[in-house]
């Protein structure tokens, strides 16, 4: 039987997430697309590779699998390498994973020529702040805020992209008719945050811009639960990227805010006195692919900006 490494490659992701979600964003695709790599694999080799009820896990021959999975996976990177060189490889960690961040990185990486990324899955920016410290990563890829107490001390950082974000309702959501809102028509409902608040700092600086009081957090258990939690509870709204994939829009809207629009800072970040030897080609890759996608459009009055974004904006420009 000959394996198509693509679907080894589908297989090998979603057991190592063990959610087809966060599968899907990491190999740059849609769910549905994923799913169906997984579900021909399993009918080639006639056995089921993962429970799906109750979440996702590996059966046992998933289990048995897996290990001999992985080495073809690096038997085909090898062959590649054996004819093209390897090339240089950088470590990049990215956060916000519910805003799908390797959607930007991906739109970039077609610049890097023979640049090849590794992702790593920082939670949060203080950890991956942590990871670049300590030299355990190259590059981080997210929402950077400062930290305080000097955590930050000695690390630079980009802004690489402004991303319009809507406001995510049930379709029993008393607003969900309008064309379009303003932050202040929020005040009414609940913000749902899918994780502490206090780790959350963009979403804790548009609830206090916008007068919100009424917020609610829950654990992080990724984009799925985050999109149920939404679509059952008609008094709610969190907010979502405008261009980030959702695994399902049935019983959603995304309305789109303005007066004004809330913008979510994408930055790359890195230690300076441990500046990878690609850094400038990278920081040019991805500033030539925003200039052509106009990702760092922002217009006073228009747009909203936490106030250590736009301070990032002015260093840019």
């Amino acid at each position: 039987m000959d394996l198509d490494l693509a679907l080894v490659r589908a297989f090998v992701a979603t057991a190592e997430e063990l959610h087809f979600g966060r599968a899907a964003q990491r190999l740059h695709t849609s769910q549905q697309a994923l799913s169906k790599r997984v579900a021909r694999l399993e009918s080639l080799l006639a056995v089921r590779l993962f429970e799906r009820a109750g979440g996702t896990r590996l059966t046992e021959a998933g289990e048995r699998l897996l290990p001999a999975a992985r080495e073809a996976l690096a038997a085909g990177e090898r062959a590649v390498a054996a004819v093209l060189g390897p090339g240089p490889v950088v470590r990049i960690d990215v956060w916000g994973h519910l805003y799908a961040p390797m959607r930007t990185v991906a739109q970039a990486v077609a610049a890097f020529g023979a640049v090849r990324l590794q992702p790593g899955p920082a939670r949060d920016w203080p950890s991956a702040a942590e990871l670049l410290l300590r030299g355990e990563t190259d590059l981080g890829f997210g929402r950077v805020h400062p930290l305080g107490d000097g955590r930050d001390a000695g690390l630079a950082h980009r802004l690489v992209r402004l991303e319009p974000v809507d406001a995510l309702v049930s379709t029993s959501h008393p607003l969900a008719g309008a064309a379009e809102l303003r932050p202040a028509d929020l005040r009414g409902s609940t913000l749902w945050c899918p994780a502490e608040l206090t780790r959350l700092d963009f979403l804790r600086r548009f609830a206090d811009e916008f007068g919100l009081t009424r917020r609610e957090d829950g654990p992080n258990l990724g984009l799925d639960h985050l999109v149920e939690h939404v679509r059952a509870d008609p008094s709610c709204f969190t907010l979502f990227p405008a261009d980030a994939p959702l695994p399902d829009h049935a019983g959603l809207r995304a309305i789109p805010l303005t007066g004004p629009t809330p913008l979510y800072a994408w930055s790359l970040a890195w230690r300076e006195s441990r500046r990878h030897p690609l850094l400038d080609l990278l920081l040019r890759g991805f500033a030539d692919v925003g200039r052509a996608r106009r990702w760092l459009e922002y217009a006073p009055g228009r747009d909203w900006l936490p106030d250590a974004d736009h301070a990032k904006l002015v260093q840019v420009r």
